[in-house]
């Protein structure tokens, strides 16, 4: 080796050496997507004030669940990406039990048998866990295999992803089941998947929606029915969709003003503090506060395609875009039932909505993110 090439290969590895030693790493914290996560954590915290009717105590309630949701995630951030493949089975056979469980002994809420119970400890809905566990499962398959997947391996895939969708569309809780099917669909467009695969899958997926209406519960097809026509039935299923729209199209350009929304504060709106809070924004804010908050989002998701394209395997680079295009996903069915263009589904505002288990799975997807970041090996140039 030249000299001039020696000393160039030390001054690299001593960069590397420097960039060990930085906070941020030695924390294993992406500083850009904490920084953005805070800032969305902070204005739902501001917008759940005013849905909540001004009540001091479910901000209070929601600030603890952000606590315990940031524990996770800062914990999930400590684990290298190998420890996390290693967990990944475990993880997901960990989700299914817990799903059977739900089935046989669930908690019941609001016609809907979802719920798991430690008496005075926690009540939380297990399906939440496989929005994690499912990108994980088919992301640890798939590693060590030739990619773009064959059809053996999709298939594998398929199974993977059937047994769960299928256990939480019985609860039944569509929304969930669908953003749980999407997370692996998700890993397998970012494995290479063949356009002509995906048309043919496509054709099949479009096949079999008369299956599909046919094994939907009354109430999910009366969703889409008032998608559809929302005005056949104004004050009985399509009372939702009505209040909504005319909330955020009350809010025109600017809003009304913080706490000053009419269809929200006089209780017109359903679900104000969950899966209708975007309405909320929109009365009160506006256009203008729709858009930012759009592009907060949107940069919270541009930063994790960054860190799965930076991914130095496959496994961190297929669970990272899937985690990130799942919350896009979330972003995208909450808005669009809120605005009409989607059937309602139950999908609350990722980290804004009034919920806990949601939102400790959104950031300690966000962890998983942080982990597979920070913990890349730093080679020299």
């Amino acid at each position: 080796m030249k000299p001039n090439e020696s000393a160039l290969l030390q001054a690299s590895r001593g960069r590397a050496i420097k960039r060990r030693r930085s906070v941020w790493e030695r924390i294993h914290i992406d500083p850009w997507l904490l920084g953005l996560l805070l800032v969305l954590l902070a204005s739902g915290l501001v917008v759940l004030y005013s849905a909540s009717g001004q009540r001091l105590a479910v901000v209070e309630g929601q600030v603890m669940r952000f606590g315990v949701a940031l524990s996770a995630m800062v914990v999930l951030a400590q684990l290298s990406p190998t420890t996390l493949y290693r967990w990944s089975l475990p993880l997901y056979l960990a989700g299914l039990a817990m799903l059977v469980a739900v089935e046989i002994m669930g908690d019941i809420g609001m016609g809907a048998q979802r719920w798991l119970v430690i008496p005075g400890v926690v009540r939380f809905q297990p399906s939440e866990l496989m929005k994690l566990a499912m990108p994980m499962m088919v992301a640890a398959y798939l590693h060590r295999r030739p990619l773009p997947p064959g059809l053996k391996d999709i298939l594998v895939c398929a199974v993977i992803l059937a047994v769960p969708v299928v256990l939480i569309a019985k609860q039944p809780d569509l929304g969930t089941s669908l953003l749980v099917a999407s997370a692996a669909v998700f890993v397998l467009l970012m494995a290479g998947l063949s356009w002509r695969l995906i048309g043919c899958l496509a054709v099949l997926a479009a096949a079999a929606l008369p299956l599909l209406w046919l094994n939907m519960h009354a109430y999910q097809r009366q969703r889409v029915l008032t998608f559809l026509n929302p005005e056949s039935d104004p004050l009985g299923a399509g009372w939702n969709i009505i209040q909504s729209t005319t909330a955020i199209g009350s809010g025109g350009i600017s809003g009304k003003g913080w706490t000053q929304g009419t269809q929200s504060q006089l209780e017109f709106l359903p679900e104000r503090h969950t899966d209708f809070i975007v309405a909320v924004l929109g009365e009160e804010f506006g256009l203008v506060g729709m858009l930012l908050i759009l592009v907060l989002y949107l940069m919270i998701v541009m930063r994790g395609l960054i860190i799965a394209n930076r991914a130095q395997d496959t496994y961190g680079r297929l669970v990272a875009g899937s985690i990130t295009l799942t919350f896009f996903i979330y972003l995208f069915v909450n808005v669009g039932m809120v605005s009409g263009i989607l059937p309602v589904v139950g999908v609350p505002l990722p980290l804004v909505s009034f919920g806990g288990t949601s939102s400790v799975t959104l950031l300690a997807g966000f962890g998983i993110l942080m982990s597979i970041h920070s913990h890349r090996r730093l080679l020299p140039r």
